[in-house]
C-alpha cells in the first residue's frame, strides 16, 4: 500500500469561511451606521493591527498603539462609514475627535459583550500580492483560541463529523 499525500483543498474553504465571517462584522457595522445606531444593549469591541496595510490612524494614536488597538463602539461614535473592504469612524481621544480608517482585513477580534459573541481572526495583509492570494484562496493559519472568556466561533462546529 503506497503512502498517498493528503487531499488538497482546492476550494480553499478556510479562506472562504474567514471572508464570510468578516462579513458579519460588516453587517453589524452597517446596522450601527443607521440613524437608529446600534440596537438594544449591543456594543462592539473591535481590535485591529494599527500598522496593517490600509489602516489610517492619526500619528499620535499610532505612537500610543504601535501594534494593535481596541476601539469601542457604543454610544459616542460619529460619522461611521461602512464600505465593502473597510470602515471609518470618528471617536474622541482625550476629548479630541479623531478619524480612524480600518480595513476588515486588519481586524483581529470583534466582540459584542452584551451577548458574549466573539469572532477572532489572523490579521490578513492587504497588499497587492496578498490580495491576489486571497482572490485565489490562499490558506491562512487558524486563529488562536482563548481558554477563558466568551464563546469563540470555531469553524469546526460547522463541519460534518
Amino acid at each position: 500500500m503506497a503512502d498517498e499525500p493528503p487531499p488538497v483543498d482546492e476550494m480553499h474553504y478556510e479562506q472562504l469561511a474567514q471572508n464570510a465571517l468578516r462579513g458579519v462584522i460588516r453587517y453589524a457595522l452597517d446596522r450601527a451606521a443607521t440613524p437608529d445606531g446600534i440596537p438594544g444593549a449591543h456594543h462592539f469591541y473591535i481590535t485591529f493591527k494599527t500598522r496593517a496595510p490600509g489602516v489610517s490612524v492619526p500619528p499620535d494614536i499610532l505612537a500610543k498603539y504601535p501594534d494593535e488597538m481596541t476601539v469601542i463602539l457604543q454610544h459616542q461614535y460619529w460619522d461611521l462609514s461602512v464600505e465593502p473592504e473597510r470602515f471609518s469612524v470618528m471617536l474622541k481621544f482625550g476629548g479630541m475627535p479623531k478619524v480612524l480608517g480600518i480595513p476588515y482585513a486588519s481586524v483581529t477580534r470583534f466582540y459584542d459583550p452584551s451577548v458574549q459573541f466573539l469572532l477572532q481572526f489572523e490579521a490578513l495583509e492587504t497588499t497587492d500580492e496578498t490580495s491576489a492570494k486571497a482572490e485565489t484562496g490562499a490558506e491562512t493559519s487558524p486563529p488562536d483560541g482563548d481558554d477563558d472568556g466568551p464563546k469563540v466561533i470555531s469553524l469546526d462546529q460547522f463541519r460534518k463529523k
